[in-house]
């Protein structure tokens, strides 16, 4: 694995209805019932969030026909839409993949191109796929960098 890259941070997956691909994996891996559904309004999608073999999965349902995942699954169909990487230092990661030919993509709920703080850590996306999944760089937040965003965001 690349130094830059430190772990898997999760793993989303485009679908059609959140609530039906959860129950699969409920029936099939054993994810607990008590599960939740999260409805995000900012980026209008809703999202299954759980951890299996220390990876974080999130099923992603847009709630609008032209949302991200709802395009997403008219193009590709449903299944692995990205991948997020957790790195050690994000400008160091993009600096390295934009070195290698990468390019940057806007990250679609925030419309920021780059790195930019997101509820757990700064994100960033790059534009090239590989094998047609999306990359995402996440570098979590220390909890003093944490505390800062939830002071700012009023959380």
């Amino acid at each position: 694995m690349s130094e830059e890259v430190r772990a898997i941070k999760h793993m989303a997956f485009a679908v059609r209805d959140a609530r039906a691909a959860l129950e699969s994996y409920q029936r099939f891996l054993g994810v607990p019932e008590d599960t939740e559904i999260h409805e995000y309004q900012g980026s209008r999608n809703r999202v299954a969030l759980f951890d299996l073999g220390g990876v974080e999965y999130q099923l992603c349902e847009s709630m609008d026909p032209d949302g991200r995942f709802a395009t997403w699954i008219n193009e590709h169909g449903e299944g692995l839409h990205h991948i997020c990487y957790e790195v050690e230092d994000i400008d160091a990661a993009l600096e390295h993949a934009v070195k290698s030919g990468a390019a940057l993509r806007e990250c679609k709920a925030c419309k920021i191109t780059g790195s930019h703080p997101h509820p757990e850590g700064f994100v960033a996306f790059l534009d090239n796929d590989a094998a047609g999944i999306e990359i995402e760089f996440m570098q979590v937040y220390t909890p003093e960098e944490l505390k800062e965003y939830e002071s700012v965001k009023g959380i």
